[in-house]
């Protein structure tokens, strides 16, 4: 996919938050490049950038219960950002009080659905708890896919819902005591097939384009040293997913789910031809994920709303040489990255960054959720 010549520019200017997490009250002021967080662990740190990542994707990268959000012994909470979309000011808010939905409002008015607020904000980042990327489930795998997706292709995100219910339908049955009507099931398995064709079209074209990027980051990081590799395996690859699902309809009965899906994809993940999960070093395995963060980051920029991102990076240098820290500053302080917020324990590591951004940054210290610059 060729570069655009015309990137909206994208710049949070102001943070406010209101017993969000462990900070009771803030109000943050940010540089138009470099944001950077400094503190011991456990601080709050990590919850500042989870509520930038929340004004984005409407949920905590922490919890899926927006409950867990509110502070404890509040009743409330609030989060609100103020964006400079290539000159236009956007106001961002999102409100809750427990036991009740949380409203999401941009320049005071009410979003109808939450899909119509996912893309206007894209946002990657990269965090500790990437590491399941490689170690956990192939769950975590496919989230990679889909929040990049996801926040340039609305018709994605439907289609993935869509999948995601018959599914769950489907697998009601399949668990149920009586004998589960096969009509009702084959409407449940048709609407699996439409839908997860479509998903997996568009994770087949991502990450046909994603590949090279990634391992170019990953060469660039690690100085040439290792070779990567990606491969998606899925099981429309079988043939025509309608059949795929249905052919082990027995099985799924008695284990009581559906076996074949979009929903079993998954990411091969290889260093020097071996998997990484088993060959990896900590230091290879951190510039593997960060280096798939790096290409999410510029492909999420070529797409969609053609927003250059906000890159939130949460203590990413731990169990990296100074080689590696040297050449991902190298790389995030260039000009094809925009606004970026940096949380570390280290100062060392942010001074170094900070040597080359010519004085556009802001510097915040965290203590116990209170953050002051």
């Amino acid at each position: 996919m060729p570069y655009l010549h015309y990137l909206c520019n994208m710049i949070l200017k102001k943070l406010t938050i209101l017993n969000y997490r462990n900070i009771a009250t803030a109000e943050l002021d940010f540089s138009p490049k470099i944001n950077c967080f400094v503190g011991h662990n456990g601080e709050g740190k990590t919850n500042v950038l989870d509520s930038i990542y929340f004004l984005s994707l409407t949920k905590s990268m922490a919890s899926s219960l927006d409950s867990q959000n509110v502070r404890h012994g509040e009743e409330m909470m609030m989060v609100q950002g103020i964006y400079d979309l290539n000159g236009v000011e956007e106001e961002i808010s999102i409100g809750m009080r427990l036991h009740q939905k949380k409203h999401v409002k941009r320049n005071k008015k009410e979003y109808r659905k939450l899909t119509e607020h996912i893309g206007l904000l894209p946002l990657i980042i990269a965090s500790p708890n990437d590491s399941f990327i490689i170690s956990g489930g192939s769950e975590d795998r496919r989230r990679l896919m889909d929040i990049v997706i996801s926040q340039y292709d609305a018709e994605y995100m439907a289609a993935l819902s869509a999948y995601n219910k018959a599914l769950q339908q489907r697998n009601a049955m399949l668990k149920a005591e009586e004998e589960p009507n096969m009509e009702i099931i084959s409407v449940f398995e048709e609407m699996m097939a439409e839908t997860g064709e479509c998903v997996y079209k568009k994770r087949k074209e991502f990450i046909e384009e994603f590949i090279p990027v990634f391992q170019l980051f990953y060469q660039q990081i690690s100085g040439g040293n290792e070779q990567v590799g990606l491969q998606y395996t899925s099981h429309c690859q079988r043939g025509a997913l309608l059949q795929v699902i249905q052919q082990d309809r027995a099985r799924d009965r008695i284990m009581g789910y559906s076996l074949h899906g979009i929903h079993k994809d998954d990411l091969e993940m290889t260093l020097d031809g071996y998997p990484i999960k088993r060959e990896g070093s900590q230091g290879q395995n951190k510039t593997y994920i960060i280096s798939l963060k790096l290409a999410q980051f510029d492909f999420l920029k070529r797409t969609g709303s053609k927003t250059t991102p906000l890159l939130l990076l949460d203590d990413i240098f731990d169990k990296l040489d100074a080689q590696r820290v040297e050449q991902i500053v190298n790389i995030v302080s260039g000009d094809s990255f925009g606004q970026i917020f940096i949380t570390d324990t280290n100062r060392e590591n942010l001074d170094k960054i900070l040597e080359r951004t010519q004085g556009c940054y802001k510097i915040f210290h965290v203590e116990a959720g209170n953050i002051h610059d």
